[in-house]
């Protein structure tokens, strides 16, 4: 007798790449592993929920919450839709819940207790960013720009502690984009990668000597050539101020070795004072000086020595809090230095 062998079984195909997703008949993703956010009411939702219950009106609730009733009602619906039961029962004398709804409503309690104290310690993180302003910003704008700024700061943010380091303009940028500053301001021509910034003024440089220098009494201007060619009084590498001055030099051949080189603006304005030689400064610097017949601006020929004031943040962030408003300050009291 001939035994029958197996039944032959469906013929397997090609074996499947698992790294080629889901296979077209998985299906679509079951409830249980869809998102939270997709399957849980939103935290508005709830609220309107527990207040409908605590008032037994739809109305007064709405009101309470600032919604207009239509809307409320839609989302009570939307959120009955969600869950898939009715929530509530209403009456010309109110809402009440279902059972789901006092059953939904139970659930929602510590959800919203929880979403309270997460209010509460955000605000509490709110008050401590606002209670502190960490500035750095160019020897410039610090000495000559920044006390107004921060006296008109100190009158709207009264409780707020600022912290203001001076440095150079590079130094500035880099105390930024360590996070060492919550906000920068610079006088440079160039912004480095990774900040963003918004021009707060203008100012332009002048070339100053003391009363006894021999460009005192100078009515021809002194010309890019001859400059370039001019020992002066600089400050160093780095500074807003000598990056202007070596790139409106640089078609003459660069600026000439340096008489002296000074890491302040009041020291440079003391040796120009003293006739030690002459300096390129900011006008904003050096105007009291000028009013007062200390020193003497010479006139330029074929050079342009404008340049941008900017406030400068890490690129991606917005300014906020009392760095927002300091920038709000800058800008809305900074004019264009005179021409």
């Amino acid at each position: 007798m001939t035994r029958p062998g197996p039944t032959p079984g469906p013929t397997p195909g090609p074996a499947r790449d698992p790294s080629s997703g889901p296979s077209p008949a998985s299906g679509p993703v079951p409830p249980s592993r869809a998102p939270l956010s997709h399957r849980v009411p939103d935290l508005g939702a709830l609220e309107l929920l527990l207040a409908v219950i605590r008032l037994g009106s739809l109305g007064r609730a709405a009101a309470e919450l600032g919604v207009t009733q239509p809307a409320a009602s839609a989302r009570i619906a939307g959120m009955e839709r969600q869950i898939g039961v009715p929530l509530l029962e209403r009456s010309p004398r109110g809402s009440r819940p279902t059972e789901a709804g006092s059953l939904v409503a139970e659930w929602a309690g510590p959800v919203f207790a929880a979403a309270q104290a997460l209010d509460a310690g955000i605000s509490a993180l709110r008050e401590r960013r606002d209670a502190r302003l960490r500035v750095s910003a160019s020897l410039t704008v610090a000495e000559y720009l920044m006390p107004r700024w921060l006296m008109a700061l100190h009158a709207s943010l009264p409780g707020t502690a600022v912290t203001l380091r001076a440095a150079n303009s590079a130094d500035v940028a880099a105390q930024v984009l360590a996070g060492e500053a919550d906000l920068g301001f610079v006088e440079g021509l160039r912004i480095p990668a990774g900040l963003d910034e918004v021009q707060i003024a203008a100012d332009r440089l002048l070339l100053v000597v003391g009363l006894d220098h021999p460009w005192a009494r100078r009515r021809v201007p002194v010309g890019g050539a001859e400059l370039a060619a001019t020992a002066l009084v600089l400050r160093e590498q780095g500074s807003g101020t000598r990056e202007v001055l070596d790139r409106a030099l640089a078609p003459y051949g660069g600026t000439a070795t340096p008489l002296l080189v000074l890491a302040s603006t009041t020291a440079l304005k003391a040796a120009a004072v003293s006739g030690a030689g002459p300096v390129v400064l900011s006008e904003l610097a050096v105007a009291d000086e000028l009013a007062r017949g200390r020193l003497v601006a010479v006139p330029l020929a074929d050079l342009d020595l404008s340049r941008p004031l900017r406030a400068v943040w890490p690129t991606g962030t917005r300014p906020a809090g009392p760095a927002r408003d300091l920038l709000s300050l800058t800008r809305s009291r900074s004019s264009p230095a005179a021409p």
